[in-house]
């Protein structure tokens, strides 16, 4: 009969879409070139030199910050598309992320404006970037990760994603900071508990609360970089402190990390998106692997 035929018609459809689908599932959201990457913080010292890398590899590559301009014109960073964006607006990130393959966090201030230090921004900050009042460690590195993990959760439940080829954990790199490995080394939770000034405390909340998220999170492949010092040649600031941390953590010290080159840093972090084996935290050591040094 006609209503045998059509059943059995309906029952073939959804077994091949749901065998569709479900080899869809199966797999992780490998990069290739022409892939689009989104960069949080794309305009400052450690994301700029992200965007230049995925741009020489072939990706497109959008760049979201609050200035939205090209910190390094007439190179390969025009190649860049950059987009004046607010972060903690959870609708610029969904914008932001709504075609993306990847994703960087690449967002960050040492001190916030409740450290009372934020002048010394304009000195330690490799892009001088200087914070707004609501500049608060908070904002800028836990409420900004938290916004785009929103945006990646929600977009990795619509079906029309799934049908895309999109139904993969996507890739997110986030640059978090060696101290917020301090509980897993030893002496690491004394220097915490009683050394630690209040500022860097308030700075690890933030850091670890976005880690623990993504470790979490079943939308994304989590990259979670922990860079200690992060340093290059023209970073004058900070080149004398360089050899002690390094000859610290050479000699042994547990709760010291041997300081990592921007460069390296960002090699690291364009690997660790492409390669689907990267997940987790990142140490200095698996930084460089993933680098080439």
């Amino acid at each position: 009969s006609s209503f045998s035929h059509q059943s059995t018609y309906i029952q073939s459809f959804t077994m091949f879409t749901l065998t569709l689908l479900s080899l869809l599932t199966a797999t992780t959201m490998a990069l290739a070139p022409a892939s689009k990457v989104t960069v949080f913080g794309g305009t400052g010292y450690v994301g700029s030199q992200v965007c230049e890398r995925l741009v020489q590899k072939g990706y497109q590559v959008t760049g979201v910050s609050r200035r939205g301009t090209n910190p390094r014109p007439n190179t390969i960073l025009d190649q860049v598309n950059w987009v004046v964006g607010d972060a903690t607006n959870p609708q610029n990130v969904q914008a932001a992320v709504q075609d993306a393959d990847a994703v960087v966090h690449a967002m960050g201030l040492l001190f916030d404006v409740e450290s009372g230090l934020q002048g010394f921004n304009t000195i330690v900050s490799g892009s001088k970037s200087i914070p707004s009042e609501a500049s608060t460690y908070d904002n800028i590195t836990r409420k900004t990760a938290m916004n785009i993990l929103d945006a990646l959760e929600q977009q990795a439940k619509n079906p029309l994603n799934m049908l895309q080829g999109k139904s993969g954990k996507l890739p997110m790199a986030f640059v978090s900071c060696a101290e917020s490995g301090w509980p897993n080394v030893q002496y690491g939770d004394f220097v915490e508990d009683n050394l630690a000034p209040a500022w860097l405390k308030k700075y690890l909340v933030a850091k670890r609360a976005v880690e623990d998220r993504m470790m979490t999170s079943t939308a994304i492949r989590p990259v979670i970089v922990r860079p200690s010092l992060i340093w290059s040649w023209d970073k004058l600031d900070v080149l004398p402190i360089i050899p002690v941390f390094n000859l610290a953590n050479a000699v042994g010290v547990p709760f010291v990390d041997k300081t990592v080159r921007v460069e390296t840093l960002a090699d690291a972090i364009v690997a660790g998106l492409e390669q689907d084996e990267v997940y987790g935290v990142q140490r200095f050591q698996a930084m460089e692997e993933l680098a080439g040094v």
